[in-house]
């Protein structure tokens, strides 16, 4: 098989598995098991989660103030086993890419995938050492949207150079596509805030917020970064009027980002070019999709199913935004 399959078929699978790492680690914020292993690589000092009743009056022992739940350990762990399997496969297309001239454009890319992915995995250690400060869960989060859009990206690139979903080299769209990402990673980076200070349901009502449409607020309390250490974050620790601004403020992005991505998808449909016609569609239908899922999430009082596809339709609509851009750039 030549060389480019190799790594093309490495970037998909390892894009799939992009994919599921961050609908699982949604899936462990969102039930709370973010410390169901308050240590790190390990589970109570195990490679597996304590399982027999001696383990686990000794992991009781040595973290009393966090007494095992063995769900939660399993969500927590099981999210590890898969991002280490992630890491793997990263690691394996730097090792091709370096070992082959053939792929020598791929070695800086690939290199710096694979740096990105072992800082992922400190992001990874620090949520649970810094017992899950909200800056370090939202940009945990961004680091897996952007490991996953740049997979995405090369599995687009490397098919297109062997005529699989070629480029339509579209570049009147390119600052369109451009500016949608940028305005789509505001957006989530606001949704993974709202979400690591538990302000989902600051607001449980639509479309007002607390019966009025501008409620009490204090925007200061919210978007305060860094609070220092040793703070338990867990549950979340701010005021009504801070989470309520924050969850205000994912509310006003989701209408800029809605028209401002509406308005980039209906460009590419309007392009008469059959593959961006196609994105177009995509972008459109992921992105009532998503704004349908966060007014459900807020009218049945954030159901787990139903906030985890919230993650995972913005990781969706962010590669699709990603594709556009594939098409905005012809191939060398």
């Amino acid at each position: 098989m030549p060389l480019n399959s190799i790594l093309l078929n490495i970037a998909r699978i390892a894009s799939v598995l992009a994919l599921i790492v961050i609908v699982l680690g949604a899936y462990v914020r969102l039930s709370d098991a973010g410390l169901g292993c308050p240590d790190w690589p390990g589970c109570y000092g195990k490679i597996l989660v304590p399982a027999s009743e001696g383990e686990t009056v000794q992991a009781n022992i040595a973290y009393p103030e966090r007494p095992l739940e063995h769900a939660k350990a399993w969500k927590e762990m099981v999210h590890r086993y898969v991002a280490s399997a992630l890491g793997f496969l990263i690691l394996i297309m730097a090792a091709v890419a370096w070992k082959n001239s053939q792929l020598k454009h791929m070695r800086v890319f690939t290199t710096a995938l694979l740096c990105l992915v072992i800082f992922q995995g400190m992001l990874g250690m620090w949520t649970v050492t810094l017992l899950l400060k909200p800056v370090i869960v939202m940009s945990h989060l961004l680091g897996g949207l952007t490991i996953l859009s740049l997979l995405f990206w090369t599995t687009l690139r490397q098919q297109s150079r062997q005529g699989v979903f070629v480029s339509a080299g579209n570049r009147e769209l390119l600052p369109w596509a451009s500016f949608g990402l940028v305005v789509l990673a505001l957006q989530i980076s606001l949704g993974g805030w709202t979400s690591s200070n538990y302000a989902a349901l600051a607001c449980p009502d639509f479309p007002t917020c607390q019966g009025v449409w501008w409620p009490n607020m204090d925007f200061n309390e919210g978007f305060i970064l860094w609070r220092g250490l040793g703070i338990d974050y867990e549950g979340g620790v701010l005021h009504g009027s801070a989470r309520t601004a924050i969850h205000m403020a994912h509310r006003i992005g989701a209408v800029i980002a809605f028209l401002t991505i509406a308005a980039i998808a209906l460009r590419a449909l309007m392009s008469g070019i059959k593959s961006l016609k196609w994105t177009g569609a995509a972008i459109l239908i992921l992105l009532f999709t998503q704004v349908s899922l966060g007014i459900a999430n807020i009218k049945l009082y954030l159901p787990l199913s139903v906030a985890v596809a919230h993650n995972g339709v913005a990781a969706l609509l962010l590669l699709s935004l990603v594709t556009l851009l594939h098409h905005c750039l012809p191939e060398k």
